[in-house]
């Protein structure tokens, strides 16, 4: 959050942030907490997030990364279009050949707005890009293998202070890009123990 003492925080983002608190996720989710970015908004707050293949395990492979800002200024934004924006970044690793798939900007692109169609969320001024990067090593790192990665990032402006469906669309989308299956309908997470 910016350097404003608490009572000086508006009550439209406080209430904003509490909707955030108990969003269920998937158990292959972890999210933490991390200082927003500052000078954008006068009001910021972010989420990371990691996709993993088992829970805080040092075993554990992260299959995709990525981070949540909701950005709020009470006076609003001419771009925002609103006072609430919510910027987000997801990164996920990719076989090679999916890496190579000259279509796969637009269907990560279209992983974007179906995670938002599913949690019920109709985004206004809408932008985004969507990057992959092909690594390949020489000299004495020669050996290592090619590498794919993903990176998608989006912003939108939410009209409401119930920011919970926007987390949950974007959770969705990282673990679309990790390339978790989706849950069928009428299944919910199982809450941690």
């Amino acid at each position: 959050m910016t350097p404003a003492g608490p009572d000086d925080v508006p009550a439209e983002f406080v209430r904003a942030l509490r909707s955030l608190r108990g969003v269920p996720v998937r158990a292959e989710v972890v999210l933490d907490e991390v200082p927003g970015p500052a000078r954008i908004a006068p009001y910021t707050a972010a989420l990371t997030g990691e996709v993993r293949t088992a829970r805080r395990s040092v075993a554990a492979e992260d299959l995709a990364s990525g981070r949540f800002v909701v950005l709020y200024d009470p006076q609003g934004q001419e771009a925002w279009d609103g006072s609430f924006r919510l910027v987000t970044l997801v990164r996920a690793a990719l076989e090679p050949e999916v890496g190579a798939d000259p279509l796969l900007a637009e269907v990560a692109w279209t992983w974007f707005g179906d995670a938002l169609a599913s949690a019920g969320v109709d985004p206004h001024a809408t932008g985004g890009t969507v990057t992959r990067v092909l690594s390949q090593s020489f000299g004495a790192l020669e050996r290592r293998e090619e590498q794919t990665e993903l990176e998608i990032r989006a912003s939108w402006t939410a009209f409401d202070e119930d920011l919970a469906p926007h987390l949950t669309a974007w959770t969705t989308l990282l673990c679309t890009a990790a390339g978790l299956p989706p849950l069928p309908d009428g299944v919910v997470p199982l809450p941690r123990r």
